[in-house]
């Protein structure tokens, strides 16, 4: 249906895509994997049309679809067949509301009112984001956009749909629900489905074959078994089969739960030791209204040094809200911050970034110079901080960044390390991360919990809101998790997380409490076996 022959792309003297041969059938789903910056966004604009058009570089190879050449077409002319949702669904927004923006496209294409209609409501029902309709797309959360995103260009019916990062901004039970939907059209309705995503837990269960960008140009195409076999980079059930020499390797928690039966006795992990606690930061009563809505509702939070504490909930449950108002910048309709004996909000901003620093979801709003260079000296001057501080920062998130690099060239995931290195320069005593590995591969993301764990063990108060959850059972302390503005649960990750499937990491469901990453199994294994 779809077929890349010999493609290749480069910027100036920077080879990305070599020799690339793919073919996408109908009615199938391919998930592209492959470390942050290697050309998966690249690959992904190369069929919809909008590589080489809107990004410069040089294009070689032929792109066909049923047969017939496209790579000359525009993407205006591909988008009854090429739907496409990017990384920032924002950005792509042209209309006001849900419901208008779901029918935009059809619109463009000339589509029967009553067929528009129909489609719209459908669709609304198929994300389950009816009660959205009449929203404003700037006040929703990042994952409701997300939704509506996708949901905007399944109305037009595409027959291949293109999604980079589409789960990123997702809760776990939001995520599960639009990959179904995505595996309910690919199987029902024959759409054949390209998609990019780091969180390869959340969709090789759906996946029919998984293309792998290897970096130095070329791409590895084969069966999800076939590839994980000897994948430096695997979701958790795999690393666990893997490690226990299960044959074949489980995909699923269904087919893991049945191979577990086969291991040793094994003696789980204890409780972390309790030691004392110096508050850094204390809410009371934080109360956060969005003209009438409510967005975090009479809250108390207790940030201390030494902690992470790891912050989850559905999407609009009003963890952003939180974290801004806990900042400073965001305003409170009542409660109090103190941070230090200071409230952050009453700080200028110089000396709030000191004090409190923020990651936001939208990393981009934080950079503003010309070159990778001039954001990590900025930062390093900014925070006294001895020259190179950032950029050593940056290579451990995210390596083989150039300096004469333009931030905004960058991928959503570079983007990220990069401010995520800035604001760490500064080594401010709370650090408060919103979806910090959003955009992030498993080597970033095993950096972050590094950095992140070197920063409580220094002392400092981290607070990550995140839908990540195999992050969250890697580095957090306790979990705090928010409905409807506030707090439904709270206490040790060990606990919390195994309270709920939605957030259960793939060990635990598999093994049940107390484990909750693969690391442990292998400590254990090793103790039996000695």
């Amino acid at each position: 249906m779809i077929e890349l022959r010999d493609v290749g792309f480069r910027y100036a003297e920077h080879e990305v895509l070599r020799g690339v041969d793919l073919t996408l059938d109908e009615g199938e789903l391919v998930l592209v994997s492959g470390r942050t910056g290697v050309g998966k966004s690249t690959l992904l604009g190369i069929i919809t049309g909008l590589v080489p058009r809107f990004t410069g570089g040089e294009l070689t190879g032929d792109v066909l679809l049923d047969g017939r050449s496209i790579v000359d077409q525009p993407p205006r002319e591909r988008a009854h067949l090429v739907g496409y949702v990017g990384q920032d669904p924002l950005a792509g927004f042209v209309a006001d509301t849900v419901e208008e923006e779901l029918a935009y496209g059809m619109e463009q294409l000339g589509t029967a009112p009553e067929t528009m209609r129909r489609r719209v409501e459908e669709t609304l029902d198929l994300l389950g984001i009816a009660d959205l309709r009449a929203r404003d797309l700037r006040t929703l959360s990042g994952g409701q956009q997300q939704r509506v995103a996708i949901g905007a260009v399944l109305t037009t019916h595409p027959r291949v749909l293109v999604l980079d990062e589409p789960t990123s901004a997702l809760d776990p039970t939001a995520a599960e629900d639009v990959l179904a939907t995505i595996t309910r059209l690919v199987h029902d309705l024959g759409l054949t489905v390209l998609l990019a995503e780091h969180r390869l837990e959340r969709v090789v269960p759906f996946a029919d074959r998984i293309c792998v960008v290897t970096g130095d140009g070329g791409i590895r195409v084969d069966a999800p078994q076939v590839v994980l076999a000897d994948s430096p980079v695997a979701p958790p059930l795999v690393e666990l089969g893997r490690l226990a020499g299960w044959s074949p390797l489980p995909l699923t928690v269904r087919d893991a739960r049945r191979a577990a039966r086969t291991l040793p006795t094994l003696t789980a992990p204890g409780p972390a030791p309790e030691r004392p606690l110096a508050p850094l930061a204390v809410a009371r009563g934080v109360t956060v209204t969005h003209g009438a809505h409510v967005a975090v509702r009479d809250l108390d939070l207790t940030l201390s040094a030494g902690r992470v504490t790891v912050l989850m909930g559905r999407n609009g449950s009003g963890k952003s809200s939180l974290i801004w108002a806990l900042q400073g910048s965001g305003r409170r309709r009542s409660g109090s911050v103190d941070v230090g004996g200071e409230d952050p909000a009453d700080l200028p901003p110089a000396r709030r970034r000191t004090r409190v620093g923020l990651v936001p979801q939208t990393a981009a709003d934080l950079l503003y110079l010309e070159t990778v260079a001039e954001e990590c000296a900025a930062a390093d001057t900014g925070a006294d901080a001895q020259p190179g501080t950032c950029r050593r920062l940056l290579d451990r998130l995210a390596p083989g960044i150039e300096d004469a690099a333009h931030p905004r060239d960058l991928s959503e995931g570079q983007r990220l390390a990069l401010v995520l290195a800035i604001v760490l320069t500064a080594r401010p005593p709370v650090v408060l991360l919103d979806e910090p590995t959003r955009g992030l591969d498993y080597a970033g993301k095993a950096e972050l919990a590094r950095i992140v764990g070197d920063l409580a063990a220094h002392d400092h108060a981290v607070l990550v809101a995140t839908h990540d959850v195999e992050f969250a059972a890697h580095v957090a302390d306790e979990v705090v998790v928010m409905a409807e503005g506030e707090v439904v649960s709270s206490g040790p990750s060990r606990r919390v997380l195994a309270e709920s499937p939605s957030f259960a990491p793939q060990v635990t469901k598999v093994l049940g409490a107390p484990w909750l990453v693969v690391e442990e199994v292998a400590g254990a294994l090793e103790r039996v076996e000695a």
